[in-house]
Order: C-alpha cells, then sequence, then structure tokens
C-alpha cells in the first residue's frame, strides 16, 4: 500500500513542527482493518456461530472503505508540499512508479498463490464442490432478496478468462461490473492503483480549496447518489452490483475525503487544537452508532445495504481515521516497531486470505481426520476421512495468527524484495534517473 516513507509514517509535513511526525495510531488501524477484513470473509463459514458472528461480519465492508479513506489520508501528508500551493513532493511519474512497485508484487504474488491453491483443492476434491472449483469458477455479483440456487454461479469460456486474465495482469480487475475472478479481494488493490494514477492532480487541488468542511460534506452527499439511482431504477442485480461494490470511479468519494480529512487534520493541528473528551466521545458514539443503526437498517433488505455500502457508513470510516491520527505513540519503542510492521502487513492481509484460508481449511480436514493414509499413500481414503469433518472454530486463532505473521514475512521479505529489483530500472526507464 505504501513505499517505505509511508509505511513509517514518519515524514514531517511543515519544518516548522518536530522533524519526525508519527501516526502510530494510523498504524494500528491498518492493522485493524486488515483483521476485520479477515474475519467478515470468513467467520461465516461456522454455520452454528452465524447467530452473533453475523455482527461481525455484515458490515464488513466498513473495513475497505476506512481502508480507502486512510490512503488518502496518508497520501496527502507523506507526498504534497506544506506550503501554500500544495504541490507534489517529486514527479508525478516517480510518484507512480513508486506506487506500482509496491502494489504489483503483493497483487501478483496473492494472484499466483489463488490460481495454484484453488487448482490444489480441486485436485484433492476434499468436499463434493471442491472438484468443480477452478479458477474459471465466478459468481455473479446480485443482491436480490430471492435468489435462485444456479443464478450466481458461472465458468468463464476460453475468450472470458483469457479477458479477465489480462484485466488482472494490469490491475483493472476491479472495472469487470459483473463478476470477481481468481483472487476476489484483490479488487481493492484495483482500485487503489486508480486511486493513486489520478493524486497527483487531484490531492494538490483538494488541498487547495478554502472551506475544507463544506468539501467534505458534499463529498459524503454526492458517494450516496449512485446508490440512490440504483436504488430507484435496478432490481438490484447485475451489474450495477458490482458497479457500487467496486468501480473506481464510484468509490472514489471515499479517497477524496481522506484527502479532505488530512487537510482539516493538518489545519487544525498547525493551529495547536487538540481534540477535546468531548468531542472524543462525540467522534466514538458515531462510529457506535453507526453500526448499530446499520446492522438495524440491514433488516430493511437490499436496499439498505446499497446505502450503508456506498455513503450512509462514510462519516463514521472518517471518524476512525481522525481518531486514530490524534493517537499518540506508544513509550516504547518495540510497540511502535510491531505497529509498523503490523501496519504495512495490511494489505497483503487484504490480498491473500482468501486463498490462505481456503488453505487452512483443507489443511484442517486433513489433519483431524486419518492424516496417516496420507503419510501412507492411501491417498483417496485419506480425503474421504477429511470430507466428513466439520471445521472446529476452537482452531480458528490458529488460522487467524498464522495468516498474520505469514503477511508479515511476505510484506517484507517478498513484496520489499521485488520492489527493490522493479523499481530501480523503472526508475531509469522512465525519469532518466541513473542512480536508481
Amino acid at each position: 500500500m505504501a513505499s517505505h516513507a509511508e509505511e513509517s509514517l514518519t515524514l514531517s509535513s511543515s519544518p516548522a513542527r518536530p522533524a519526525r511526525e508519527r501516526f502510530m495510531g494510523l498504524e494500528w488501524l491498518r492493522f485493524g482493518l486488515g483483521v476485520f477484513i479477515i474475519l467478515f470473509h470468513t467467520l461465516h463459514v461456522y454455520k452454528p456461530l452465524r447467530v452473533w458472528t453475523h455482527y461481525i461480519t455484515d458490515l464488513g465492508f466498513f473495513a475497505t472503505s476506512t481502508f480507502f479513506v486512510l490512503s488518502g489520508f496518508l497520501l496527502s501528508h507523506v507526498y504534497l508540499k506544506p506550503d501554500r500551493h500544495y504541490g507534489m513532493r517529486e514527479p508525478a511519474r516517480s510518484f507512480w512508479i513508486k506506487r506500482f512497485s509496491n502494489l504489483y508484487p503483493i497483487h501478483i504474488g496473492s494472484l499466483i498463490l489463488a490460481v495454484v491453491v484453488v487448482q490444489l483443492v480441486a485436485w484433492l476434491a476434499i468436499t463434493p464442490g471442491d472438484a468443480v472449483r477452478t479458477f474459471r469458477f465466478v459468481s455473479y455479483d446480485i443482491n436480490r432478496p430471492v435468489l435462485f440456487a444456479g443464478e450466481m454461479r458461472h465458468l468463464m469460456g476460453n475468450t472470458e478468462l483469457f479477458v479477465n486474465l489480462g484485466l488482472n495482469l494490469v490491475m483493472l480487475q476491479a472495472w469487470n461490473p459483473f463478476y470477481l475472478t481468481f483472487n476476489p479481494p484483490a479488487w481493492s488493490i484495483s482500485v487503489l492503483f486508480f486511486f493513486y494514477l489520478w493524486f497527483p492532480w487531484i490531492g494538490p487541488a483538494l488541498l487547495r480549496l478554502k472551506h475544507y468542511a463544506r468539501a467534505l460534506a458534499i463529498t459524503c452527499l454526492i458517494y450516496i447518489v449512485p446508490a440512490l439511482v440504483v436504488i430507484a431504477t435496478t432490481n438490484f442485480d447485475t451489474p450495477e452490483t458490482g458497479i457500487l461494490h467496486r468501480n473506481p470511479i464510484i468509490r472514489m468519494p471515499e479517497f477524496v475525503a481522506g484527502i479532505l480529512l488530512y487537510a482539516l487534520y493538518a489545519r487544525r493541528r498547525d493551529a495547536g487544537l487538540a481534540l477535546s473528551r468531548g468531542q472524543v466521545a462525540g467522534l466514538l458514539a458515531l462510529i457506535v452508532a453507526s453500526f448499530c443503526l446499520g446492522q438495524w437498517f440491514l433488516t430493511f433488505g437490499s436496499a439498505f445495504y446499497y446505502l450503508l455500502h456506498d455513503g450512509l457508513l462514510l462519516p463514521a470510516c472518517l471518524a476512525a481515521v481522525y481518531l486514530a491520527a490524534r493517537a499518540p505513540a506508544a513509550g516504547s519503542e518495540n510497540v511502535n516497531t510491531w505497529a509498523v510492521k503490523l501496519g504495512g502487513a495490511a494489505l497483503p492481509m487484504f490480498a491473500l486470505h482468501i486463498p490462505l484460508y481456503t488453505l487452512y481449511t483443507r489443511v484442517e480436514k486433513i489433519v483431524r481426520g486419518e492424516p496417516t493414509l496420507c503419510l501412507t499413500g492411501h491417498w483417496q481414503a485419506c480425503t474421504q476421512a477429511a470430507g466428513e469433518i466439520t471445521l472446529s472454530f476452537w482452531a480458528y486463532p490458529i488460522f487467524l495468527a498464522g495468516t498474520i505473521a505469514f503477511c508479515v514475512v511476505f510484506q517484507e521479505r517478498f513484496v520489499r524484495a521485488v520492489r527493490r529489483r522493479i523499481e530501480p530500472p523503472l526508475m531509469r526507464w522512465f525519469m532518466g534517473d541513473k542512480r536508481a
């Protein structure tokens, strides 16, 4: 999600302030959002627990929206000059190369892992549905209350497969409004890349505005308009569901809101204005009330789902980012170091958790079945025994801890290593930087 400077969040945005401004609260928020999205996409598997886990998973899209807001906030802090012109600290091409060099290894790594895992699952065929699951299998984005069993299922033909593979290779997969392919959560990387392409223009322009609060309110209102149009004119079908879910233009207000939020934050910080206890309590109350009302609104059907997904929760997202930005760093450097590590692993957590969970569940079934049969070469008997195992929620913490650890290592060892290899030649080719 970010360069090393952005990951550590230590770049000062004003020469008049201390040389290092540390947003450790935002690091912990990024990590928390990564955990939230994992819970959102996996807790529903444990059917006996849905009586209470749905309170966690129903509004899980809050994590992605907040992540987009946070991205706009951080990029503004790191890459925009604090003078009255708010220009970029470096040329746009240099910015794009850095963003691409950080995003692409995460995206390609998760894509390869997803394809390998789904083919492995199909080969093992532990559950009845595993045998038909390949990377061609997709589900249409439909949010109608009544659905037929086969209405959402689809196997891509050769042309569809080729087109969608091409879209994934160039990080344009979010523009497919009909279905998600290969590694579904990676659509967020595609949207982030679109935001990055526009940031050198919209970032400085937004910070030059005089009335940030008014612009932020207008942005929140604009964001909800597409959902209102869909509710008024469609039947919650495809492609409108996919468009509202992940179209980069539709989701742009979240990123814009993050930039404007940073402008408000910087203005108040430079004026020495801190949050009072009452203001902190008010922002926390806004977040809690948004979740409680959101749960209630969902009982009224698809229309309110669209409104919550595209607009109604945006003020709560802004409140969460603002509160985290104001949170002080820990007194222990070890704690702050881990905040940076875990925050840096947030985007890999978004991108990798589905293939990792798919792999984990099959391993759990094998381990809790008759694993000795696999060790002795009796594959069919081993997988048959594994197919009879019901997943245990008590083993879920193992998956969660393992995923977090894997993503930390993935970010620090794989993503950074690949970035060090691809960024210098890109700088030489597109910037003429012979030192790179």
